[in-house]
């Protein structure tokens, strides 16, 4: 048995990108040979994988899944949009949704959860081996109420339940499921749509809120005004801001004469019981990543040794 030196492990995570246990693995599994533990990573898909792993993915697919009080999304990125019309990679997220339904939303959970014979995150390796695109399984959360129902809705849905957009909304209340149903896809909908920041201004960050108040304070500052009238002033403009950001204050997409809290209360007729929105996510695809702007013409004059 060849012994295994920390310079040889080096060399082979150096040549193959491959993480420093699964490089160390390698070479035991192959006494020492580094030509065949190359071979043994890329037959694994470990060298291909972390080859690509310090390329952006802002691109991928949303999975939103529900089951009747729980629902959950799932944010797997991809390089390029094209990943995201691939079966294998629509797979790959409703598989990631599935086990994020059954188990706790956290991503670190997810990838170790196992599927059959691998974990995840030898299944998104896998992937990256196969579809020779970076992977990433970003961000995940969940909803649930003990009575009520937990609905989602999919914009620019590529496959059902994936697409751009996703959201989910919990509705906490004892009444018939179907009519919950029904109105909670209507309030997902609606997330979308308006893009609430918080369900009432309680759930804003107060630093958001004391940003909002310095800027209206200062722009009467300017204007000459007294002290005493910009703060009612101020007072009335955050009102006009909460319409704005607050889900339940802002005016429901459905019928714009209400808001969502009066469109939810006349709902509870029909319902048969009280209606509390207990929560709501939304992720858009590829929010907050810093995208990198690629020149295709340089690349190709660069790969081919010219200036």
């Amino acid at each position: 048995m060849a012994t295994i030196t920390a310079a040889m492990v080096k060399d082979l995570r150096e040549s193959t990108g491959a993480g420093m246990m699964d490089c160390k693995a390698a070479l035991t599994e192959n006494n020492g040979d580094m030509q065949a533990a190359q071979d043994w990573l890329r037959k694994k898909g470990l060298s291909k994988a972390a080859k690509k792993a310090g390329r952006v993915a802002a691109e991928g697919l949303i999975g939103a899944l529900t089951s009747g009080t729980k629902g959950v999304l799932v944010e797997v990125n991809s390089e390029t949009d094209f990943v995201a019309r691939n079966e294998q990679f629509q797979g790959l997220v409703k598989m990631i949704a599935q086990v994020a339904l059954h188990n706790a939303a956290d991503v670190e959970t997810i990838k170790a959860a196992k599927v059959g014979d691998v974990t995840v995150e030898t299944a998104i390796s896998d992937a990256i081996a196969t579809i020779g695109e970076n992977m990433t399984l970003r961000r995940a959360a969940s909803l649930e109420v003990s009575k009520g129902v937990v609905s989602s809705y999919v914009h620019n849905a590529v496959v059902e339940g994936a697409g751009k957009i996703g959201v989910i909304v919990a509705l906490e209340s004892p009444g018939k499921t179907d009519e919950l149903a029904v109105l909670g896809r209507q309030l997902a909908m609606h997330v979308a749509a308006a893009k609430p920041l918080a369900l009432d201004p309680a759930g804003l960050d107060p630093e958001t809120v004391k940003r909002e108040k310095d800027v209206l304070a200062d722009k009467y500052r300017q204007q000459g005004k007294p002290e005493n009238v910009i703060e009612k002033i101020v007072d009335s403009g955050l009102k006009t801001y909460y319409k704005e950001v607050c889900l339940l204050d802002q005016a429901f997409i459905h019928d714009s004469g209400k808001s969502v809290a009066q469109a939810v209360k006349e709902a509870e007729g029909k319902v048969g019981g009280p209606i509390k929105i207990a929560g709501f996510v939304n992720y858009a695809l590829g929010e907050g990543i810093e995208k990198q702007e690629s020149d295709f013409a340089a690349e190709v004059a660069a790969a081919s040794g010219k200036k």
